[in-house]
């Protein structure tokens, strides 16, 4: 989908509905707008159901004042004009009121954004602006004063937050990669500290290999290619609803039986892809016109090593990245499910990913089909897609239920006898 050819309206109604349907903001809550290239605006209204909206319920404001519309704009409407005023580059502006971010407004705090390397990429700096009544003169003047020094997320102090950019999809993805990483940093306090990526760690993850490589013309599209097409799509969006990754941060890969695979593209909307979207890359090349994951090389070397691998699934499933982004070990032996989907699950260094992808990809066997890769994310193999998928869920699962056995007891582990009676009973192979 090319988000820039829809309406305006219908880019308020598409955007507001994932914000409320992923629990960012509530019913009567939060509200966006569009500066439309005549000078008018395009915003969502006052008071009426964020879940429901329709095209007739946006609010078109001309550059005269004139209101067109069967609702009042949204009492935000002040600081909204204030931000389109002070910045002519921000042509959308984004407010809501997500928990983990509300959290942070209310504890007069900005979240970390060195945890993983998307954060700072995506979002830039962050200010805080200070607090007065909601629709007032007062607030548009303290957020534009923070947007005048180029800032274009700014949380509110005790209200929530409020994003500008150059169309609404690029502030829906920092404002989406903003309340993760609020929500990663909160999940992480509960395992220990989270500890932040160097500047010199942020150098290495700005390869090119995704970019560089030739093209190649496919000649027919096999029916085991378009199966594995469909079936990535079905769980690519299955896995964005699900929360293990953001819009455009995640990378699935499918082999093919001729050694070639297909892999999620670069910088696409992961919720609304389609199947001639995916990539496929072959012998080192990639289909022509298309860019495929920044991490292929990587996807590609894994093939290359394990042979018996046939998906691998790159994702930040936020419980797991908990304990990417600490010291704490991520232990699987909870429950049998867990343990004989999971076997070991080993921490890698940042930099390995990065530094020398065919040496990262060595790491895995049948004891370990899933690895943690510190500060960057979790990768997780099967020999086909519908088993890396269940184990990339139990892995998300099992982190979560670790976490949340903090605030019941401590963790009693499965024993190194009854992990030996399940080895017997499953036939699991070291």
């Amino acid at each position: 989908m090319n988000f820039e050819y829809l309406h305006p309206a219908d880019q308020l109604i598409m955007i507001m509905q994932r914000i409320y349907e992923r629990g960012m903001t509530t019913m009567s809550g939060g509200n966006l707008s569009i500066l439309d290239e005549d000078g008018s605006i395009w915003i969502t209204p006052a008071g009426i159901d964020k879940g429901t909206l329709t095209r007739r319920d946006i609010i078109h404001i001309l550059p005269d004042g004139t209101v067109n519309g069967i609702h009042r704009p949204s009492s935000e409407l002040p600081f909204h004009m204030s931000v389109y005023k002070r910045r002519p580059d921000i042509r959308a502006v984004l407010h809501a009121h997500p928990p983990a971010l509300v959290a942070f407004s209310i504890a007069r705090k900005i979240p970390n954004l060195d945890l993983i390397p998307s954060v700072r990429k995506t979002c830039g700096k962050v200010a805080m602006a200070t607090y007065a009544v909601p629709g007032s003169d007062e607030l548009g003047e303290n957020i534009g004063k923070k947007f005048d020094d180029g800032t274009d997320i700014v949380i509110l102090e005790n209200h929530g937050v409020c994003l500008g950019a150059s169309d609404l999809f690029k502030a829906f993805m920092m404002f989406e990669t903003l309340e993760y990483t609020a929500q990663l940093e909160i999940a992480a306090s509960k395992l220990g500290t989270p500890v932040s990526i160097s500047p010199e760690a942020y150098k290495m993850t700005d390869t090119r290999h995704h970019l560089l490589m030739d093209d190649f013309v496919p000649r027919i599209h096999s029916t085991e290619e378009r199966e594995a097409r469909r079936d990535m799509i079905t769980l690519i969006q299955r896995s964005y609803k699900m929360g293990l990754f953001s819009a455009t941060h995640g990378t699935y890969s499918v082999k093919l039986s001729d050694g070639s695979f297909i892999i999620t593209p670069f910088g696409r909307d992961r919720a609304y892809l389609e199947d001639e979207d995916l990539v496929r890359i072959k012998a080192g090349m990639k289909e022509q016109g298309k860019i495929p994951s920044r991490a292929v090389k990587f996807h590609e070397a894994v093939y290359e090593r394990n042979p018996d691998i046939g998906a691998v699934l790159l994702a930040h499933p936020l419980h797991v990245m908990a304990f990417a982004v600490t010291d704490a070990p991520f232990d699987p032996r909870t429950i049998p499910e867990s343990y004989i989907l999971l076997r070991d699950i080993v921490k890698k260094p940042f930099e390995s990913i990065y530094k020398d992808p065919y040496e990262a990809a060595g790491g895995f066997n049948a004891s370990t089909p899933a690895l943690i890769y510190k500060n960057d994310c979790v990768v997780v193999t099967g020999a086909t897609l519908l088993q890396a998928f269940d184990r990339l869920e139990v892995a998300e699962a099992t982190a979560h239920s670790i976490l949340d056995s903090n605030d019941v007891g401590p963790v009693v582990h499965i024993t190194d006898k009854e992990i030996d009676d399940i080895k017997k009973a499953f036939n699991l192979v070291d």
